[in-house]
């Protein structure tokens, strides 16, 4: 791995920041706090910078315009190139292949402890401060024939194209809430499948009430516009106030049952049909990545969506003094609020004032964000698709009905509860994929857990950690 400030073959001073996350808004911070004179290590987990929203094709692809594929591919441009610079100059010490697993205080500074590389090797670095932009997952809400083949997240459907140059199939149809259907329907059918529908839970009217908010963001809407002409130039249909609320096949999936929603998202009565198709790509918004900013006793916020967020202030500080924060985690907003998130972090670390047009702009883009939260938030009826065989944890293999069991007959009141009577939660994902689920069936909102460990660590790496004093 690369030599550190940690390592005891290159002594020296900690660098000034430590930016978790090479994605729009880490990357964002990173360069703009090397411009104004910080030293920085930039670690990511990822191959390349650019994070899930700028996704490369594997270099073996061939791909000779890669930004085709990406909307806003100008602003990732300049700063990757920035970063280059940065990094040839000594500012920035780049680390790819790092995931950092978690983050303890040292005296006045930080340590940082992550995985390395595909030999999974130890790294242990020092900082002044840190900056956490470790981004989102999706929102998966379960439903029978959830888990067959060719049933894929709606950005996962997206990765598979920007970085495999791939289709999850021919006939796809895209389902689930918020914006992110629009783009991931436009850009299938532009690499060439079929998409019968595009199935939004939400209703579109749910942004009426945010008016203000939808005038200050005419770009937002001028790209939502975009959106809706490409689908119906390939005559894609747009069923709103409706989801899939089955999946069927034997090998992988064959064909959708989609069904109109009431207010709360339960399944209305007599309106099932069933669309053929081969692929299905869905996902119910993002939920902030938050295990690094919890385990470090970081508060937390309920956002617009009903997903946990980061308490920020207006300098992107947490709670926790030497911690900031910058994008998802503080909140769903889209890659351009992650980047201005980013450089206003930034600023507030090398103790300068935050420029006053980010913070209107930023203030500006977060209003949409709410907005659009709010709209796509999943209603608390959506439970009444599964059926008590239905697996909730894929993982473990938990149904719906134990986790209902649990409740109603061994006094489960939340999702930790359920955890421990089911073990729903304790597979590989560690709940990432079932957790709003186990928490929407425990009649809870979802909580981030807060945990020692981020990702799965080597045995080894706990066992040659020196002692802690005291």
């Amino acid at each position: 791995m690369p030599s550190s400030a940690s390592d005891p073959a290159t002594p020296g001073p900690a660098p000034d920041l430590a930016v978790v996350g090479a994605g729009p808004a880490g990357l964002a911070a990173a360069v703009t706090a090397a411009g104004l004179g910080l030293r920085v290590v930039l670690l990511d987990a990822g191959e390349r910078p650019g994070g899930q929203y700028y996704r490369h094709p594997a270099p073996g692809l061939g791909a000779d315009r890669p930004e085709a594929l990406h909307h806003g591919w100008s602003a990732f441009a300049e700063r990757e190139a920035a970063l280059r610079a940065h990094r040839a100059a000594g500012r920035i010490t780049y680390l790819p292949a790092h995931h950092v697993w978690t983050v303890v205080p040292d005296g006045p500074a930080w340590t940082l402890h992550a995985v390395a590389g595909p030999d999974e090797a130890a790294a242990t670095l020092h900082a002044r401060a840190v900056l956490l932009a470790t981004g989102s997952y999706e929102r998966q809400l379960p439903f029978p024939g959830w888990t067959l083949p060719g049933v894929v997240g709606a950005g996962g459907a997206q990765a598979m194209l920007k970085s495999g140059l791939v289709l999850p199939g021919r006939r796809v149809v895209v389902a689930g809430s918020g914006p992110l259907l629009l783009a991931v329907a436009g850009s299938l059918a532009a690499a060439g499948a079929r998409v019968p529908a595009v199935v939004e839970a939400a209703a579109y009217g749910g942004y009426a009430g945010h008016v203000p908010a939808l005038l200050r963001n005419p770009g937002k809407l001028a790209e939502a516009a975009t959106y809706g002409s490409a689908l119906l130039h390939r005559h894609i249909r747009l069923l709103t106030r409706h989801a899939v609320t089955e999946a069927h096949g034997a090998d992988r999936v064959e064909a959708v049952t989609v069904a109109r929603l009431d207010r709360d998202w339960r399944p209305v009565p007599g309106t099932a049909r069933r669309i053929p198709c081969d692929a299905l790509a869905v996902g119910h918004g993002l939920v902030p990545q938050l295990e690094l900013a919890t385990g470090l006793g970081c508060a937390t916020r309920r956002s617009a969506d009903g997903t946990a967020a980061l308490a920020l202030d207006a300098g992107q500080r947490t709670s926790v003094p030497g911690i900031w924060s910058a994008g998802e985690t503080g909140g769903i907003g889209g890659a351009q609020l992650a980047l201005l998130e980013g450089e206003i972090a930034a600023h507030a670390i090398a103790g300068r004032p935050v420029p006053a047009a980010l913070a209107r702009r930023r203030a500006r883009l977060r209003a949409f964000a709410d907005a659009m939260g709010a709209a796509h938030r999943p209603g608390t009826g959506w439970t009444e698709w599964l059926r008590d065989d239905t697996d909730a944890c894929r993982c473990e293999e938990v149904p719906a009905g134990r986790i209902r069991e649990a409740v109603a007959d061994l006094g489960a009141r939340d999702a930790r509860t359920v955890k421990l009577l089911t073990r729903a939660g304790m597979g590989w994902c560690q709940g990432r994929m079932c957790g709003q689920a186990v928490a929407a069936l425990a009649g809870e909102d979802p909580a981030p857990d807060r945990r020692p460990l981020s990702c799965p660590v080597p045995l080894r790496h706990l066992a040659e950690l020196p002692p802690a004093d005291g």
